[in-house]
């Protein structure tokens, strides 16, 4: 993470993606969905509860900013909505919070052929550089792992795949076909998110795989090699970040366990230009994976929570940072919330927009104190 060109990623400061949506963009999408609402009122809905994010996030002084993630109905959402051929099943790997399980979320399968036969998020960056003034537009996109990992075997229908790996190629193709729209457009913030892997450090989700019959290790090497596929050929001068996630949905989380039985594979095979990576609580465990960070790849540091409105202590994220600086140059580390401010979408998140303003400011003030 060089000094020589602020302008472009990775950044001291950055965050992954979604915001808080506003009370009357909510309602609106309710509307919208109960037919009660015509698609151009809702449209337009969307479009000024974008650019008051933006002017939100650039008047906080951030670097990059995104539309907030207002057009989708949840952080990979859009993506499913968009591909034609997913289906819905119940996972296996449910959400938990300190009173234990909450149940188990639909993952995507594949019911018929996957194939991309609209935009995904291209239209989305195109309407977000328009109203940007100062910082880089970032769009975020799922990881394509995470259309199998909840599943695996089931994350297909066999009649349709007989050969899992057909799946992963037409996955592939999906996104490098939007990949190169994006660039087109002169996108040059990329960002995947990945709940997969994060689950595949957790030990009952570990066991899970190997129920049904995979091998976590391997499956943490293929997903590497779908990772590259989906991006082979990106535009030259398209930075792509990787948000590592273990859930959030209202506080609660998925997974458990450091990084440690993914690190060396994704981290030295993965072609990714910076990894965000949740470090806001003991669950994400140490520090010492990131001795397989390569040495062109940035890291930014997940230190800040956003399931709580509890306000870090800054001497904390200090310490913090320096503890992470003992496995890679203090240089290619920047700092962030551990996930987006509102992934799920819906009313109930447990933080405000006020309490997100306190986050990134407070993010501000470390970061100015750690590297000037």
């Amino acid at each position: 993470m060089a000094e020589a060109d602020k302008s472009r990623p990775p950044f001291r400061v950055d965050h992954v993606g979604s915001f808080l949506r506003p009370e009357r963009l909510l309602t609106a999408a309710r509307e919208a969905k109960a037919g009660t609402l015509d698609p151009a009122a809702y449209r337009t809905i969307q479009d000024e509860s974008i650019r008051d994010i933006v002017a939100f996030q650039e008047g906080l002084g951030l670097q990059a900013v995104t539309d907030g993630e207002f057009r989708r109905r949840s952080w990979s959402a859009g993506f499913i909505d968009a591909i034609e051929g997913f289906g819905l099943r119940e996972g296996t790997l449910g959400f938990r919070d300190e009173s234990g399980d909450l149940g188990v979320a639909p993952s995507p399968y594949a019911a018929s052929r996957l194939r991309r036969t609209k935009p995904i998020v291209a239209e989305d960056h195109a309407f977000l550089k328009s109203v940007v003034s100062t910082a880089v537009p970032k769009i975020t996109m799922p990881s394509p792992d995470v259309m199998h990992y909840f599943l695996g075997p089931r994350a297909v229908d066999e009649a349709v795949y007989p050969d899992i790996d057909k799946f992963y190629d037409d996955l592939a193709q999906i996104y490098r076909e939007e990949i190169a729209v994006l660039g087109v457009d002169g996108c040059a913030y990329l960002q995947l998110d990945n709940t997969a892997l994060p689950c595949n450090c957790d030990e009952r989700g570990r066991a899970q795989v190997v129920e049904r019959g995979e091998d976590p290790d391997a499956l943490t090497a293929r997903y590497a090699k779908l990772i590259n596929a989906a991006l082979d050929g990106r535009p030259e001068g398209m930075f792509v970040s990787m948000h590592l996630c273990r859930g959030n949905l209202k506080g609660a989380w998925m997974a458990e366990g450091g990084y440690e039985p993914i690190a060396e594979v994704l981290f030295g095979e993965a072609k990714i230009d910076a990894f965000f990576l949740e470090y806001d609580t003991p669950r994400a465990g140490d520090f010492e994976p990131l001795r397989f960070i390569p040495a062109n790849t940035g890291v930014i540091l997940g230190l800040v929570s956003t399931k709580t409105p509890e306000l870090e202590s800054e001497n904390d994220l200090k310490r913090r940072v320096d503890e992470a600086a003992k496995y890679i140059p203090l240089e290619r580390l920047g700092i962030s919330p551990q996930c987006g401010f509102s992934s799920g979408g819906g009313r109930g998140q447990p933080i405000t927009q006020d309490d997100t303003r306190a986050k990134i400011e407070l993010l501000q003030r470390v970061a100015r104190d750690v590297w000037g």
